[in-house]
């Protein structure tokens, strides 16, 4: 059985991919690959090993022999699962591969904006501390998160990690409803929980429901000075209209792990405020709340778990 890994940088060169090896017959591997790359790459493989490298419909057509698909993520939208299935190919996909990683990450997040890190790391930078009259510098809030409330949109196994975490601090935690599906769920609305939350964090996917779920419209319910978390997905929220909030002081704090491109080579407003002059309670970090080690080899683990049930059952 002949397996190709397209694009093996993505999960950094210093994880161990020998627990593939031993899996396989035959693994080729490639750092990169682009769509062409990848079309003359998988000629005659039955394995077509792949994170972020797009398999399209002309592209599945042309590869007779593949036979299975292994994603190192969670996330699918690289392949034409229609034609896949059409084709008999098996498409499998990892889970919860980095559930803590992901999790302390937003936990970071919430903590740095709550204790104005962002704010408060220019001014040292700039020598205002040096200045201060008194012993340290108290210009910008900061929030104390115990007794406070956390709002989270999913209640995943991530969601429920992130929630753990919170009520270890002493926050109170309430799950939303899911986007779309208010009507049927016990949960409150969002909508019914923005007016009380101190914090939103959001871990659901992104979909016709959630897409810009915090937007123009809602961000003018929510409690003045609230936190807003983004490690899901970019376009859960509307990132223009949040950062107007900030601008506004309708939002006390903003960070996302996450923009509707990435990377975004054609820049964003979010990167474009990070420096802005007066300095916002603003973090944007670059999709690496999944990058912990464990995390990435347990991508490696899954993977091979894959395979091996692909190989019992067929």
């Amino acid at each position: 059985m002949k397996a190709v890994l397209l694009d093996a940088d993505s999960l950094g060169t210093d994880i161990d991919l020998a627990p593939l090896r031993e899996q396989l017959e035959s693994l080729e591997v490639h750092p990169t690959s682009t769509p062409a790359e990848a079309r003359e790459r998988l000629a005659g493989a039955d394995v077509a090993i792949v994170n972020k490298v797009v398999l399209d419909a002309d592209t599945l057509n042309a590869l007779p022999s593949l036979r299975h698909i292994c994603v190192l993520a969670t996330g699918t939208n690289n392949i034409d699962m229609e034609v896949a299935k059409e084709r008999g190919i098996r498409v499998d996909n990892v889970n919860a591969y980095g559930t803590a990683s992901v999790a302390q990450h937003t936990l970071m997040l919430i903590l740095a904006l709550a204790t104005r890190l962002p704010q408060y790391q220019r001014d040292v930078a700039e020598g205002r501390w040096g200045e201060s009259p008194f012993f340290c510098l108290m210009d910008h809030p900061t929030l104390q998160l115990e007794g406070k409330h956390l709002v989270l949109v999913g209640q995943g196994e991530l969601g429920s990690k992130v929630a753990g975490l919170a009520e270890a601090f002493g926050m109170r935690v309430s799950f939303s409803a899911r986007p779309g599906n208010e009507a049927n769920d016990r949960r409150p609305a969002l909508a019914e929980l923005l007016p009380e939350a101190d914090v939103v964090s959001l871990h659901c996917p992104l979909t016709e429901h959630s897409r810009h779920l915090l937007n123009a419209d809602n961000l003018k319910t929510i409690k003045k000075g609230a936190l807003l978390v983004n490690c899901a997905r970019g376009g859960v929220i509307d990132e223009e209209a949040a950062l107007a909030a900030l601008r506004e002081g309708q939002l006390g704090g903003l960070a996302v792990d996450v923009l509707p491109a990435e990377p975004p080579r054609d820049g964003h407003a979010l990167i474009d405020a990070v420096n802005e002059s007066p300095r916002l309670n603003l973090l944007v970090t670059p999709h690496s709340a999944w990058i912990t080690p464990e995390a990435r080899q347990n991508i490696v683990k899954l993977t091979v778990d894959n395979l091996r049930n692909a190989a019992q059952e067929s």
